[in-house]
């Protein structure tokens, strides 16, 4: 039987108005007990990933710092690579690269860059994953699938950790999830934002049930390293009130799931420090899920319950 994994948070960000206010932010995040800070990748007002990265990085002296995530069609691996191992570099060893497929139709579109059918998707970042653990990995890699050919790129600046930063995937479908399975170190759950998914349809892969058919596609495409896996989640909304029930009605028209249902799903965390603490301890019994990622508009709220299991 595996060992229980030990608890980790995180925070995911966006950004701030000015240098000073992410720092802050950085350094807040870091005494609170959080272990890491995630920058998203969009085109809106927001921080650029991996300068913002550096810079929480800079300020700080143990929070890991890291994307949540990185799409990959806005980059092309082997530059993603020497990016990666910058930071990780410059960071002293406390990055975590988070990749994933690209969602997003609108923002591709809106720089011309194509987002393919998710089939295509997934077999592209099947690739890129390829070319940037080789790159993380090796002083040189070549490489020559469908969609990518490298020829002899050298695999420099050499990233501090060994052999490489840890790789975090992360999605909310099957082909997705099984390729994280085969080849992350930190698979992340997700919702399923598919383009073409309706918001009620994105919002029932949120739900205990999808939960634990997300975890059973894991544990069957990993195979024997599913044990080494460590299963992370996207938290969507935390609310830490005495009201749980209440929270969860007034977020029914956001999330279009029921009460009963929305305080079942690992991806909705709502309640007193109390019903939060047994909530995560059931899910990582459950699920296995012992990494929960915080928005930034919660992370101060929800420190009480990071004190009692981080």
């Amino acid at each position: 039987m595996a060992e229980i994994r030990p608890f980790r948070f995180g925070v995911e960000a966006a950004g701030a108005s000015n240098a000073g206010r992410w720092r802050d932010t950085a350094r807040a995040v870091e005494d609170l007990g959080y272990r890491t800070l995630l920058v998203i990748d969009h085109l809106g007002d927001q921080l650029a990933p991996v300068p913002a990265m550096l810079a929480a990085a800079d300020a700080t002296t143990t929070l890991r710092v890291g994307s949540h995530m990185l799409a990959n069609e806005f980059r092309h691996p082997a530059l993603l690579a020497k990016e990666a191992a910058t930071v990780d570099l410059l960071s002293e060893g406390r990055l975590e690269l988070g990749l994933g497929a690209g969602w997003n139709r609108a923002e591709h579109d809106r720089i011309g860059v194509g987002l393919p059918a998710p089939p295509t998707r997934v077999d592209r970042l099947a690739e890129a994953i390829a070319v940037v653990k080789g790159l993380l990995e090796h002083e040189s890699f070549s490489f020559s699938g469908r969609h990518y050919i490298l020829d002899e790129v050298a695999g420099l600046p050499r990233p501090v950790q060994r052999p490489r930063p840890p790789l975090m995937v992360g999605g909310g479908g099957r082909a997705i999830l099984s390729l994280a399975a085969r080849e992350a170190d930190i698979v992340g759950l997700n919702a399923n934002l598919a383009s073409s998914r309706s918001d009620a349809s994105s919002a029932a892969t949120m739900t205990g049930a999808a939960t634990a058919a997300k975890v059973e596609w894991i544990r069957a495409a990993a195979g024997s390293r599913f044990d080494a896996l460590e299963l992370s989640v996207r938290v969507y909304y935390t609310a830490v009130t005495s009201d749980a029930e209440a929270a969860a009605a007034e977020l029914g028209p956001l999330t279009g799931l029921p009460v009963a249902e929305a305080l079942r799903s690992p991806h909705l965390l709502l309640g007193d420090t109390e019903r939060l603490v047994d909530s995560l301890q059931e899910y990582r019994e459950m699920y296995g899920i012992s990494y929960f990622v915080i928005t930034a508009d919660a992370y101060e709220a929800f420190a009480g319950v990071v004190s009692r299991l981080g």
